[in-house]
Formats: C-alpha cells, sequence, structure tokens
C-alpha cells in the first residue's frame, strides 16, 4: 500500500509543476489540488505510523495493543486518502470535461465506491465471521 500512495504523491506533486497547471485550473481549484496533497500526506503518515511505533515502542515483539492500535492508524489513514485521490478526480473530470457537475458526480460515485469496498463489504464479513464463532 505504501508504494502506491507514495506513487499517488509524486504524480500530485508532478501535477504542480506542469505548465499547464495555472492555465487549467483556477486559484480556488489550485488550492483544492493542494487540499488533495495534504490529504494523502496525512494518510501516508497514518499508514507508516505502525513501522515507526513499533520499531521504537516493541521491537523485539508484537502486542495485543500495538496490533489495534495500528489497525486504528490503518483504518484513519483511509478517510484521507479517500477524499484526496476523490479531490484530484474531481479536478482531472473538471479539466477533461470542461464542466464541474460532471466532475463532482463522478467523484461524489467514486466516493461511494470507497465507502463500499471499504466500509460496507468489511462490516459484512465482520458480521458473518462473527455470527459463525457465536
Amino acid at each position: 500500500m505504501v508504494p502506491g500512495m507514495q506513487a499517488l504523491f509524486g504524480f500530485q506533486l508532478i501535477a504542480v509543476f506542469s505548465p499547464s497547471f495555472k492555465d487549467l485550473l483556477s486559484p480556488a481549484e489550485q488550492v483544492l489540488h493542494l487540499a488533495a496533497i495534504l490529504l494523502v500526506t496525512i494518510a501516508i503518515a497514518l499508514v507508516m505510523a505502525p513501522t515507526a511505533l513499533h520499531r521504537q515502542s516493541e521491537p523485539m515483539s508484537v502486542s495485543r495493543v500495538f496490533i489495534a492500535t495500528s489497525s486504528r492508524l490503518l483504518m484513519a489513514s483511509m478517510v484521507p486518502l479517500a477524499v484526496g485521490i476523490c479531490l484530484d478526480v474531481y479536478l482531472i473530470g473538471r479539466v477533461i470535461l470542461g464542466t464541474s457537475g460532471a466532475a463532482v458526480i463522478i467523484a461524489a460515485l467514486l466516493l461511494g465506491v470507497f465507502f463500499v469496498f471499504w466500509r460496507v463489504i468489511p462490516q459484512l464479513a465482520r458480521r458473518r465471521w462473527v455470527s459463525r464463532t457465536r
């Protein structure tokens, strides 16, 4: 997951230095891109936090507390990652389609996809697992 997030971050940074960045995006949209970069950066920090935590606090063992904390950090990373990606998809859609209405719909649908695959389906699977173990 980390290499994919790093690649996304790199592409986000490269876009700013493209000659057409200022031509195709309004100042408000450029700030929106900055917000997307910041959100992906937060997600990267949250995903990498368990590694730093493990190396510094429990380098020779893996405790239940560490697993629970790591799980919480990874779950927390999904929100800024999804929102950051959706903001950039909105901007790309706006540039390609020339209209913000359709781009908003595309970004909102994508956010729904993230929600279904990252929250709804795992919760359903957990409920099935819990009901089987009772």
